[in-house]
């Protein structure tokens, strides 16, 4: 295998300490690192503290992290309201839920948006795994309307709304991420916990609003969601039919996988087995959270076993060049 395939770039991990565990340096410096993902709060021990305290020890990780070999991105999801991993009561800037934000004037959104993409930009994060652009469908949907995680049920809106967010981004140098594809807004159950199928509640209107704004972006994060008329029994993010589909609008784009350790995979099949499905789709970012399961310790296997496939499959091992490049174009930019 040619030693320019850093099959790490293709990783997207989490841990669970407020600076670079020893594991991770071991993994970046084997294998290379795509990108690191922060949270406040950790599942396991039911406490907000694991990698978010309060902004100077953020901006101390950050910088931890960008010393590691191949300069892995920095990752956050900072949408506003409930999911917001960067809290007031931490010492950081205020933002609102996508609801609230789909009621507010044009002049008020970029208001609101300016400070707090400032912050994250001065703390060393990248990426803002943000907007979220499924529809505003089901209000009571459990992982999105009742969340607030939607700006509207109009596509008019939904599209303002980026339209600000990709203005502000872009002046303040924050790459943003556009998901849950193809749209998870009409879902009865959230994918953290259940196998989650979108096949009888999935729109054209939701899925031309990833064709209209996915070439606006440089990423698209896919949902676990299951669409049986695309593939059968394949959550989305597994998918070479989704992801053919989403490349056809937008050939460039960086595309994730959700947290692979969600329920909605986890039921199906191994993070493992995961991770080999999502490379073979054509997937460019294997995301493992390790925040619903600590499988810190695996990361190394992981990566060694798709090095290992990749050596005796030569489409597999097209897939990991090009999702490399796309990456490293992405760190570039």
């Amino acid at each position: 295998m040619p030693a320019s395939l850093q099959i790490g770039e293709l990783f997207l991990l989490g841990f669970r300490t407020p600076h670079v565990p020893p594991w991770m340096r071991d993994f970046a410096r084997d294998h290379g690192l795509g990108g690191v993902i922060l949270f406040d709060y950790d599942c396991a021990d039911q406490k907000y503290e694991r990698n978010i305290f309060d902004p100077a020890q953020v901006k101390a990780l950050c910088e931890e992290i960008h010393a590691l070999p191949s300069r892995p991105l920095i990752f956050i999801d900072q949408e506003g309201g409930k999911v917001r991993r960067l809290k007031e009561e931490r010492g950081f800037r205020p933002l609102p839920s996508a609801r609230q934000f789909g009621r507010l004037t044009a002049l008020e959104r970029l208001e609101v948006l300016r400070p707090a993409y400032l912050e994250l930009r001065d703390l060393g994060i990248d990426a803002d795994l943000a907007p979220v652009v499924d529809l505003d469908i089901d209000p009571d949907s459990p992982d999105i309307g009742s969340a607030q995680r939607s700006f509207s049920a109009d596509p008019q809106i939904v599209e303002e709304c980026v339209a600000a967010l990709v203005e502000v981004a872009r002046s303040t140098g924050l790459k943003l991420c556009l998901k849950h594809f193809p749209g998870t807004g009409g879902a009865k159950v959230n994918p953290h916990d259940h196998v989650m199928d979108l096949s009888d509640c999935l729109t054209d209107t939701q899925v031309k609003i990833f064709e209209t704004l996915a070439p606006r972006v440089p990423m698209v994060l896919f949902s676990h969601g299951v669409v049986n008329q695309w593939e059968k029994n394949t959550p989305t993010c597994l998918s070479s039919v989704a992801v053919r589909k989403l490349r056809q609008w937008a050939p460039d784009a960086v595309i994730l996988t959700d947290d692979l350790q969600m329920q909605g995979v986890q039921k199906l099949m191994t993070t493992g087995e995961a991770s080999l499905r999502a490379l073979r789709a054509g997937v460019d970012f294997i995301l493992i959270g390790n925040n619903m399961k600590d499988e810190q310790e695996d990361s190394a296997r992981y990566a060694k076993n798709l090095l290992d496939a990749c050596e005796t499959d030569a489409s597999l091992r097209d897939n990991a060049r090009a999702a490399i490049e796309r990456i490293r174009r992405l760190k570039t930019r």
